[in-house]
């Protein structure tokens, strides 16, 4: 019986897993591919899939799947200073959101855009402001938030993005369907 346990408890975890990666790779190709350059950096609608999987996956996957998407977007699009910002501040957006209940577009969820948006304002803001200038002053903190509106832009996108697709998967009940691939299956009678 122990050995059946731990036969379905690897195989939902590999399942996980799998669909970390998956995840990892949409964020990356959305973010590396579908971006308009801007200032210091470039605008993209990638945290969307970070919002979409932090609202399906455990937070652990979740955020694994977007410290590594992001950053491998970071890195393989000539960006790659920007990695150890995008890391931290993409799984730390993960925490915002939910993987509970049995729908994607929650009020909780919907509630945690907001906090997304302040942290990759502030965030890349300030990492800019402190590590990627010569001296740390009020000035260099200052025209680091110059980026404020493509900030915005960016979580405005993908914030719609995020609700045009949880609504769709929520439409076909993506969850449920989903949540019935990790159960026990049944013994026969």
């Amino acid at each position: 019986m122990t050995n059946a346990a731990d036969r379905t408890q690897a195989s939902k975890k590999l399942r996980l897993i799998t669909l970390t990666g998956v995840f990892a790779s949409l964020i990356y190709i959305l973010t590396a591919f579908v971006h308009i350059p801007t200032g210091a950096g470039y605008t993209h609608a990638g945290d969307g899939i970070i919002f979409l999987a932090a609202s399906l996956l455990p937070a652990p996957y979740a955020m694994a799947a977007g410290a590594i998407g992001g950053a491998l977007a970071d890195g393989l699009s000539g960006f790659a200073v920007w990695m150890p910002a995008t890391i931290i501040i993409k799984a730390v957006t993960c925490l915002f959101f939910t993987s509970k209940g049995d729908r994607i577009v929650t009020k909780r969820n919907l509630l945690g855009l907001i906090p997304s948006l302040i942290l990759c304002v502030c965030g890349y803001s300030l990492y800019q402001g402190i590590f990627m200038t010569e001296h740390f002053s009020a000035a260099t903190i200052s025209a680091a938030f110059v980026q404020t509106p493509a900030y915005c832009i960016q979580t405005a996108a993908s914030s719609v993005l995020y609700i045009l697709l949880g609504k769709a998967l929520d439409g076909i009940h993506f969850k449920r369907m989903t949540a019935a691939l990790s159960e026990k299956p049944k013994a026969k009678a």
